[in-house]
């Protein structure tokens, strides 16, 4: 009977504070001790939530003038209202319509071979034993990701020119020169292989992270029952990782419509806009080169809803699949 009035206790002393395990009533901190005791950590905290306020929280403010006519030298919050005027706009603009399904694609052909690749190549270094060369390979991998968007673009037209190195070894070989950066078909095989290239090794920095925090006595018990290598890996290694994948999943499903800009921007030409123009890309003619920024808001609204609907679907999907998720 004690075991069993012990038992029914427990729920309510934790909810009092009680350590479920010591029995032991867990000391409450004023807010203001804790203040003065950990001062150096909320001093580091503050710049990033400074930044954070004004340069993401701050600006939501501005999403007023979606609703509102917006005249430059105005009032930041529109001049009249006027309703759902810009947002019925951009539902019944077809050129709108063009540029979301080439950022849905974009977007879409970016996050297939951006996400797995880098799991499949921290699965490889995983199995290599010489040091040198998994370092070597590493650096030569994540070396891209500190290069800036304008020198990757410059790169690309080096090589894919007219008379760059790609079409040289194709006239080479007896073939003719193809103008890749003016044919709109080759434009998304261009952006996402240069995507690939210079962010699969920084991903992979992340997988190799989590791999160092599975315990290697599963590996063992894999061993004794008779598992190889690639049942280890399917049985162990992806598990272990699992939480890593479903976050980073999330996140970058998250960012699924805000193609890279100012790499877009640097590579297309009216001559792609047709398979090219993205979101981004046309809001910046729309809202700063056609002055027409009330109209670029109420799609900017449109865009960040529907990254924020995703992130809480996968989100939900992870949960209830897969059993991790971000919250």
């Amino acid at each position: 009977m004690v075991a069993v009035l012990e038992t029914e206790e427990s729920p309510r002393q934790n909810k009092k504070g009680v350590d479920p395990t010591t029995s032991a009533r867990i000391p409450k901190v004023p807010w203001r001790k804790a203040l003065r005791r950990d001062w150096p950590l909320y001093a580091m905290a503050a710049l990033p939530l400074l930044f954070l306020f004004v340069f993401r929280y701050l600006p939501m403010a501005g999403n007023a003038i979606v609703f509102r006519r917006f005249r430059p030298g105005g009032s930041i919050f529109g001049e009249e209202f006027v309703g759902m005027q810009y947002i019925e706009m951009f539902i019944n603009d077809p050129k709108f319509w063009n540029v979301f399904a080439n950022t849905a694609i974009i977007g879409g052909l970016s996050l297939l071979f951006t996400f797995p690749l880098p799991i499949v190549l921290a699965l490889l270094l995983n199995e290599v034993r010489g040091r040198v060369f998994k370092r070597t390979v590493q650096s030569i991998t994540y070396l891209p990701h500190f290069l800036s968007i304008v020198i990757v673009a410059g790169m690309v037209f080096q090589l894919l020119s007219l008379q760059g190195t790609v079409n040289q070894v194709i006239t080479a070989v007896g073939g003719e020169a193809i103008p890749f950066l003016q044919r709109a078909e080759w434009f998304r095989t261009i952006y996402v292989t240069s995507e690939v290239w210079q962010t699969v090794g920084w991903g992979t920095i992340l997988y190799l992270a989590a791999l160092t925090t599975i315990d290697s006595s599963l590996y063992e018990a894999a061993k004794i029952d008779g598992a190889g290598r690639l049942r280890q890996t399917w049985h162990v290694t992806l598990p272990g990782i699992r939480p890593t994948m479903v976050t980073l999943l999330i996140l970058n499903i998250g960012t699924f419509l805000n193609v890279g800009f100012e790499k877009v921007l640097l590579l297309y030409n009216p001559l792609t806009y047709s398979n090219a123009d993205v979101i981004s890309t046309y809001l910046y003619r729309v809202g700063l080169v056609s002055n027409n920024f009330s109209y670029a808001a109420a799609i900017g609204l449109f865009q960040a809803l529907i990254g924020l609907g995703m992130v809480m679907g996968a989100n939900y999907i992870s949960r209830r699949v897969v059993g991790a998720s971000l919250w």
